[in-house]
């Protein structure tokens, strides 16, 4: 059988932000999935860590599951907290900045 999520137990009750952990001056990431359409990714920051402007061919959803992020998208600055999500569109710069150490889900959904 080929799974299409990765790097992650089937069939058992999972805390996302327990899947990732912070390491001191890193960004770390583990892929969950990775097809042409859909990229499912864990993020940890450390606090002053980032993510530099980039653009992606698709949507963005970032979903804070621990910490605090601030998040460039175009000319606009967002701060967005645990629990809380943000849409990043297509082919719009993005950035991404721990103003203190956060835990993201990045789903990107591409045409």
């Amino acid at each position: 059988m080929n799974n299409l999520i990765k790097n992650i137990e089937f069939s058992n009750i999972l805390n996302l932000k327990d899947l990732v952990s912070y390491q001191e001056g890193q960004v770390i990431s583990r892929t969950l999935a990775q097809t042409p359409a859909v990229n499912i990714t864990l993020f940890s920051l450390d606090k002053n860590e980032g993510i530099s402007s980039h653009v992606t061919p698709g949507d963005a959803m970032v979903q804070i599951l621990d910490g605090t992020a601030e998040i460039t998208i175009g000319d606009n600055t967002f701060t967005v907290k645990e629990g809380e999500t943000i849409i990043m569109p297509s082919n719009i710069p993005h950035a991404l900045q721990a103003c203190e150490k956060f835990k993201m889900l990045l789903t990107v959904i591409k045409n």
